[in-house]
């Protein structure tokens, strides 16, 4: 049996979804469950291995579908300015070599009116990423590199920009694997053995050339674009889908329809082609197989199995910063980050020994940035990056968040199992799930239609509370007791459950 996880990109900006994923990957290789993920998006910015390694893949564990047709492996980049320089085939063999940016260099062939920038790994390092070939002040090509050429783009001039109208995927011998033919939005790629005319095509040769057998699992985590052609091609794999997020609107649906995620509608649509589905959290799980029967009349198999773990429970080696409260997120505008801060400042006029650390990155950094300063808050409110928090939650004393929807929340597991009071918005499902009100931190009551003004005054008033009035210890010891439910003991025999279940089936 191979378990398949499918996802569509991934970035140096990971959502909870590829997060969730690498937490899986681990899981499955604790109990030898060999696993592949599938991502499908084509990535043009880095070489994958870099982002799949960043977030804690293995590079055997990767299949990138553009990469795959060809015999060269998942790997990081080590192409060299050497072989850049050898491969190179001008007729003035001698250029003009000069530094272009801090980590790129050109050569010049003025002769020919040609030049090749190589944009570098490191500054002044000697591993080429990427190579673009310009001739008379057009680029025409560019190469990109892992260990070896992997394919190569080429450009057209049209209304004074530069065009991309075919791809070419190489082997490891440089020979040519397959084409991609590009013209806006239609494209063909054509095979030794087969002819495709369309990203669906090349998704469905992807599955076939999968040759899956009755074994198999396939996991669907995002189905945008490629749902429909795993639906129909995946053979008599199993098929499985999780749930990331809120599955439906709770404003539109009626007693008589719902509305379901535009994420899931397809899948919920044809659940009975479905083997299971899963969800990170009980209280979720529960909804789905209440409505599934409501609305279908028809309850699909739903197993729940947190998509994050805790190694194990985490104790300060030293006492914890007094008066310490931290936030980890994307920095983005859902997880409103900005109320944290309103209510901190508001907070500390009572208690001028708080301080607060936010984590993380995101489009919203500037905005923040603005408004700590803004607020007079700089001494005590900090922005401190993406960082590994593994062995930092213990230092602080209580977590915040004031995000509205939260499928599961890997960063509320890890403040639990650091043994964070934790408060947050009374919000399905990751707050319900890790927030006992009163005994580990407090839920606070939230509606879509309440004033901002009183949200925060209410994450104040608890902020306040918890430091004044509250037990800190008592509810550090009971976030440790709720940790206890997700070590990664305990989510492996949830896995194995599962799996073994598809394997009787």
């Amino acid at each position: 049996m191979t378990v398949y996880n499918f996802n569509l990109g991934i970035g140096w900006a990971s959502s909870g979804v590829e997060y969730a994923q690498a937490y899986r990957a681990k899981v499955l290789r604790k109990i030898a469950q060999p696993a592949k993920f599938v991502f499908t998006d084509l990535i043009l910015s880095e070489n994958i291995e870099h982002l799949t390694q960043n977030i804690g893949f293995k590079d055997d564990e990767v299949i990138w579908l553009y990469q795959f047709f060809t015999d060269i492996k998942i790997s990081p980049t080590t192409y060299t300015r050497a072989q850049l320089e050898k491969s190179i085939r001008f007729k003035q063999r001698k250029g003009v070599v000069e530094a272009v940016g801090e980590k790129a260099i050109r050569y010049s062939f003025p002769a020919e009116h040609k030049f090749v920038t190589a944009f570098l790994k490191e500054k002044g390092g000697q591993v080429v990423e990427r190579a673009e070939h310009v001739s008379h002040d057009y680029l025409i090509r560019k190469d990109y590199f892992t260990y070896t050429k992997l394919f190569s783009e080429y450009y057209t001039p049209r209304d004074k920009r530069a065009y991309v109208y075919q791809r070419r995927f190489f082997n490891e011998d440089g020979s040519i694997a397959y084409e991609q033919l590009v013209d806006g939005k239609d494209e063909l790629y054509r095979f030794s053995d087969a002819l495709l005319y369309s990203k669906t095509d090349l998704v469905r040769f992807f599955m076939q050339r999968l040759q899956l057998t009755c074994k198999d699992v396939i996991i669907l985590d995002r189905a945008t674009e490629i749902g429909q052609t795993i639906f129909r091609n995946h053979g008599r794999a199993k098929l499985g889908v999780v749930i990331h997020a809120d599955h439906f609107s709770e404003n539109a649906s009626t007693d008589t329809n719902i509305f379901w995620n535009n994420y899931y509608e397809y899948q919920f649509d044809n659940a009975q082609a479905v083997s299971f589905f899963i969800t990170a959290t009980a209280a979720q799980n529960k909804l789905m197989k209440k409505q599934f029967k409501q609305y279908y009349n028809y309850v699909p198999k739903i197993a729940s199995i947190p998509v994050g773990s805790l190694s194990k429970l985490r104790h300060p080696q030293t006492k914890r910063k007094p008066y310490s409260l931290l936030t980890a997120s994307r920095l983005a505008t859902e997880k409103h980050v900005d109320w944290l801060i309103y209510a901190v400042v508001a907070a500390h006029k009572i208690i001028p020994e708080l301080n607060f650390d936010i984590y993380g990155k995101g489009s919203e950094e500037v905005k923040l940035k603005k408004l700590i300063i803004q607020q007079n808050a700089t001494s005590y409110i900090r922005l401190k990056g993406h960082q590994d928090l593994t062995n930092i939650y213990q230092e602080y004393e209580a977590y915040l968040s004031a995000s509205t929807s939260e499928g599961f929340g890997l960063t509320l597991l890890e403040a639990v199992g650091s043994g964070l009071p934790l408060i947050g918005l009374d919000v399905r499902y990751g707050n319900q799930t890790f927030i006992r009100n009163n005994k580990n931190g407090f839920l606070i009551p939230f509606t879509e239609d309440e004033k901002l003004a009183l949200t925060i005054a209410h994450l104040t008033n608890k902020i306040v509370e918890l430091f004044t009035k509250s037990e800190l210890k008592n509810f550090q010891q009971a976030s440790y007791q709720i940790g206890k439910l997700f070590l990664t003991s305990e989510v492996e025999k949830k896995w194995q459950d599962l799996l073994g279940e598809l394997k009787n089936d």
